[in-house]
């Protein structure tokens, strides 16, 4: 998965295999759950860094205190190059304090593979991670990773912020642009793109059908896309350079915002229905306790084929929390619904996750209404192939 030891020199060999990385730690005592939390959020940020293929997380049946994380990587350069970077050193910073100063990082070439089928081979086929441009070969980047919701749908978002001040001047260019062709082949098709923005962040929800890496290149391949990325670029708060490889990687990977949960409802909806985004103000280290509520919530809104949400989806990396719900009311109407807020309880353990200012109250219509007002986020475009 990552390394806690110092960036050790380069070896650059002139080798096509994968990379396997051992790390041995022991987990300082009283520190194993706090542990497990550092990890569950770290393994979703590495598995959105390009090049990463899998990782796993063991502990000794011996020794408790004995931990093992394995992770493959596509080849060695692009593993030594994230591992150097500054951003996986603010990564793992969170994890030093649980493991103690004896591990071990250990770097080993997959020579052979063997599968359950009794297939082998040491390379795999390669996808374009979340709206990276071709500018560089594909086997030098990994595949996004993203589930199938239970109607079938590939469900994946992108955020970053822009600088204060130009939040009119994105909306009207990421608005502008012709929409990319639908169909990328005969598996997999481009479904629909929601974009929001709150202040100055914007929100990029893609839905596929079919294999999200193919339809991503199909995309990152359009010049209407092409061209809108590089407008946009004077505007980031983080700058990206298309022609470095290296530095688009890493916006790209900070960018991925996982659809962590989805619920669609079982049964059809007809009529007309409204789509609606939320970013949670989280407390610190409350991202995923928030997404987990949310999700708790949908699971229950969904099953009623009478109640007011038809489909939500829980965006989360971090403390970054976002809902994109359909529902078959306009949001204004049952802001509790568009909150994902049930009841008195769930409101309570809500508002424990959240920071809501000295006013904030979400028990009451009132209060609900007023915190609905303050987080929606503003809609720029949305997108059907449906339309088409």
């Amino acid at each position: 998965m990552t390394t806690l030891s110092e960036p050790q020199p380069k070896q650059h060999e002139d080798s096509d295999t994968r990379l396997r990385v051992v790390l041995m730690l022991e987990i300082q005592d009283g520190a194993q759950q706090r542990f497990l939390d550092v990890y569950e959020q770290l393994r979703h940020q590495v598995a959105a860094v390009p090049g990463h293929v899998s990782d796993q997380l063991c502990q000794s049946i011996n020794d408790p205190r004995q931990w093992l994380i394995t992770s493959e990587w596509e080849d060695q350069e692009t593993f030594l190059e994230w591992v150097d970077s500054p951003a996986h050193r603010e990564m793992v910073k969170p994890m030093h304090g649980c493991v103690s100063d004896n591990f071990r990082s250990l770097r080993y070439a997959v020579l052979r593979q063997t599968s359950a089928a009794g297939s082998t081979g040491n390379r795999a086929p390669m996808e374009v991670p979340p709206g990276l441009p071709r500018s560089e070969p594909a086997e030098h980047v990994g595949p996004p990773r993203a589930e199938p919701g239970p109607d079938g749908i590939v469900r994946h978002a992108l955020t970053f912020t822009v600088k204060p001040g130009s939040e009119a001047e994105v909306a009207r260019i990421l608005s502008a642009y012709a929409s990319p062709k639908a169909e990328v082949d005969e598996h997999t098709r481009l479904h629909r793109t929601s974009l929001f923005m709150h202040g100055n962040r914007v929100v990029r929800a893609v839905e596929v059908v079919g294999n999200l890496g193919d339809a991503l290149r199909h995309v990152s391949m359009q010049p209407e896309v092409r061209a809108v990325e590089e407008e946009l670029n004077p505007y980031l708060e983080e700058a990206r350079q298309f022609g470095d490889p290296q530095s688009a990687r890493a916006f790209f990977a900070k960018a991925a915002l996982p659809a962590r949960h989805q619920a669609i409802a079982s049964s059809p909806t007809s009529g007309r229905l409204h789509r609606h985004a939320v970013l949670y103000p989280v407390r610190p280290g409350r991202g995923q306790a928030v997404a987990e509520l949310l999700f708790d919530h949908d699971n229950l809104a969904t099953a009623d084929p009478t109640g007011p949400v038809a489909a939500a989806t829980v965006f989360q990396r971090d403390d970054t929390v976002v809902r994109l719900v359909d529902l078959r009311v306009p949001a204004e109407a049952d802001p509790a619904a568009a909150l994902g807020v049930a009841g008195a309880q769930e409101a309570a353990e809500l508002a424990q996750l959240l920071d809501l200012g000295p006013a904030g109250d979400l028990r009451t219509v009132a209060g609900l209404s007023a915190f609905l007002a303050a987080r929606a986020m503003s809609p720029v475009t949305d997108r059907s192939s449906l339309s088409d």
